[in-house]
């Protein structure tokens, strides 16, 4: 058996997944980029975002040419899973360590002091090699540590011990000697300094334990450094399983759970109105877990009473908020109606209770108040809702409150559960490091925050418009009746912009910034099941989009079937009706404004020999749309464009068809060529006949699409933009 092997079993709650193989092929920051990432992967050991690793290197300084010891740590705002050379700041060590001097010359230091916040932007002066990644607020525990490698790690097990009222003598029955205790203390120079001085104290420590807070470990090794942060925790996992409660976790079930079909049905009717509710100020993106740990927790005796005390971590409250929204609602009613008065009755009490804690807690020099409304809420026999400017965002503050509950179960087991302080959890939230980080981050897109529903994104205009709205940072749902092509559009989007970051979500909750959905415009059930996903997926809607069209040529006579023509008006007409029907209802459970768009045709008002049914299908969703606009005034808009001929990318124009129209306007072509060859004559052809002399593409839709979208042209309903290049025969009459 290798030493890497016996060393994997020993854990049996945490993974050990250094691999000497690989480790040992890299040097430097290379290595540990490879230490944060191991850490990061298993979410036992730090929450998305949270948590920071260093090693002290010898660099050659790029001024004089010697060797320097320089201390690269983990960037503010970095995620260990992910992080890569670039996420990691680089100080000058011995510079760092000289701002002791500074700190202790001034008179009056300690926690919280003027001083302590001063010092963060003495660190500019210490930045190696012109680094520009921002260090972390830990920076000095990691400078003053006297080893060479350290890691800093927020792991549920190890917070259940800080978070315990006995926290202190727990650490001590768990750890002895090999794990120092501090209690809380918001990080800077003070605790650092107390940290360094604990560690002269007791030189035999491996790490120490940080009231309400995590751990670290440190060594002069790296990969026993890693070592020994996984056991500390996995030491920790271990005392906790050993007084695990079981059936009385939480004080055991108050209520019954719901079967799976029952509680997706209401979830998908509650979430769009709840969305309504708390998008005050600005609209949200939601995340649903509903798992059994999740179920466990909202259907318990002691839920309500967990969560009222408020959250033990300073990196969960800075996403969850002080404390959840708990609804008073009993599920085996299925009551929807007495759960929205529970929850409109819990809002306008969660409100009050923040601004009050504000009121009551804010200093001279603190940022204005937040949004007042809940990011996470929990309903008995639902599970949790948590909400987000974006995706990544409501799928990291799920997490966070899934370790809120991993905390509040492991404290419960061992001894008893104790929330941060207000006054302190109040100083964390609105410390203004971390409004520096809130600055730190870019400036909204024109479309953060928006679902949007693109049907017919498999392909052409449809597919270019998802992409469009994507580029403005809206959520795209790519629904097809190819359900294979949407997933391609959803994955190409995700490749594109990331799939985001946070590891939450049942379901098709636990999404990226787009998905792909398969759906039958004709069908009713089909279109207000994939609405229903939709809510699942993202908490609501915003606009929706409906490209999806279909042309079918006449026989040789001129004349189409009657099964053809119905089809089309299936299609074309019936369908959009469908899709706008059932978004409506959308719309109208959220009360938010809502947009939708249609893609129509240049020939719904030029009437041409050989698209009879087409024209005239295209010639009442050009009316489907005025009346849709008066139908859902004043709440909706409901606009479209009309396209000339769009030839490339269409699914509409198969080699076939684009023959036929080849040989119908008599343009020379070969049998030899490619079928793009064919449709780029084809184009051109089209193109001639305009005044622009410009072929129309799946692209120019999109960006009149984004038009409608967007809030440019927010004063405008029932209205039809062509994007024909021109064509004087479809001038408005």
């Amino acid at each position: 058996m290798s030493t890497q092997t016996s060393k994997r079993e020993r854990f049996g709650y945490v993974k050990y997944l250094w691999r000497d193989e690989v480790a040992n092929k890299l040097t430097g920051v290379d290595r540990l980029v490879y230490r944060s990432n191991k850490l990061g992967e298993d979410l036992t050991l730090t929450n998305t975002g949270g948590g920071n690793t260093s090693s002290k290197l010898m660099e050659t300084d790029p001024l004089t040419g010697e060797l320097v010891e320089v201390l690269w740590l983990k960037g503010s705002g970095g995620d260990l899973r992910t992080a890569k050379r670039d996420g990691f700041a680089s100080l000058y060590l011995d510079k760092v360590r000289k701002m002791q001097s500074l700190y202790l010359s001034s008179p009056e230091r300690g926690p919280k002091t003027p001083i302590e916040e001063a010092m963060y932007p003495m660190y500019s002066h210490c930045v190696f090699n012109l680094n520009p990644r921002a260090c972390s607020i830990d920076t000095p525990l990691h400078t003053l540590v006297p080893y060479k490698y350290v890691d800093h790690l927020h792991p549920n097990a190890v917070i259940a011990i800080a978070a315990s009222v006995n926290q202190e003598k727990l650490c001590k029955e768990i750890y002895g000697d090999e794990v120092i205790y501090i209690p809380w203390q918001r990080p800077g120079f003070d605790i650092g300094l107390k940290i360094e001085e604990l560690i002269k104290e007791n030189p035999e420590a491996r790490g120490i334990l940080l009231g309400h807070h995590g751990m670290s470990s440190w060594n002069d090794d790296d990969k026993t450094c890693y070592e020994t942060a996984l056991e500390i925790i996995d030491r920790a996992a271990r005392y906790i399983e050993a007084h695990d409660r079981g059936e009385k976790t939480f004080g055991g079930q108050k209520h019954e759970g719901l079967p799976e079909t029952d509680r997706q049905r209401l979830q998908a009717e509650i979430i769009p109105w709840l969305r309504g509710q708390i998008s005050v100020y600005k609209r949200f993106v939601g995340t649903v877990q509903d798992d059994q740990k999740m179920l466990g927790f909202v259907n318990s005796i002691d839920g309500a009473r967990l969560s009222g005390l408020g959250t033990s971590c300073p990196d969960h409250f800075l996403r969850t908020k002080i404390k959840p929204l708990f609804a008073d609602w009993d599920p085996k009613s299925g009551d929807i109606e007495a759960l929205k008065t529970s929850l409109a009755d819990g809002l306008v009490r969660y409100r009050k209770d923040y601004e009050s804690y504000y009121r009551k807690c804010k200093r001279p020099n603190s940022p204005p108040m937040r949004d007042p409304n809940p990011t996470v809420v929990l309903i008995p026999g639902l599970g949790m809702i948590a909400w987000g400017k974006n995706k990544s965002e409501s799928r990291v503050t799920a997490e966070f409150y899934n370790c809120a509950i991993e905390v509040m179960r492991g404290a419960e087991a061992i001894d008893r559960y104790e929330a941060m302080d207000q006054q302190e959890a109040f100083d964390i939230e609105y410390w203004s490091l971390e409004e520096a980080k809130l600055r730190r981050q870019p400036p909204e897109k024109e479309l953060d925050r928006q679902v949007v529903v693109v049907i017919g994104a498999g392909a052409g205009i449809g597919k270019a418009t998802a992409h469009r709205l994507a580029r403005d940072g809206a959520h795209i749902v790519c629904v097809d009746l190819d359900e294979g092509a949407v997933k391609q559009t959803a994955q190409e989007i995700i490749d594109k912009y990331g799939e985001g970051i946070g590891a939450a979500g049942t379901g098709i909750s636990n999404c990226g910034p787009a998905i792909g959905l398969s759906c039958d415009i004709t069908n009713r059930e089909s279109v207000a099941r994939m609405f229903s996903d939709v809510m699942l997926a993202y908490g609501g809607i915003d606009a929706v989009v409906i490209t999806a069209g279909v042309f079918v040529p006449p026989d040789k006579t001129g004349h189409i079937e009657d099964s053809l023509w119905a089809r089309t008006f299936s299609i074309n007409v019936t369908g959009a009706y469908i899709v706008a029907d059932e978004a409506n209802k959308e719309f109208q459970r959220q009360g938010l404004p809502g947009n939708i768009v249609i893609t129509t045709s240049a020939n719904a008002v030029v009437a041409k020999k050989g698209s009879l049914a087409y024209d005239a299908s295209k010639a009442a969703a050009n009316h489907l749309v005025r009346e849709l606009a008066i139908e859902m005034a004043p709440l909706v808009r409901v606009n479209a464009v009309a396209p000339a001929t769009v030839v490339k990318g269409s699914t509409m124009f198969p080699r076939e068809r684009v023959i036929a129209s080849l040989t119908k306007y008599e343009i020379p072509f070969s049998e030899d060529e490619s079928a793009d060859e064919l449709r780029d004559k084809l184009a051109a052809f089209y193109a001639r006949r305009s005044l622009t002399q410009t072929p129309i593409e799946p692209e120019d839709l999109a960006e009149a699409i984004f038009l409608f979208v967007s809030p440019r042209l927010s004063k405008t309903t029932g209205h039809i933009i062509p994007v024909d290049g021109g064509l004087q025969d479809g001038f408005l009459r």
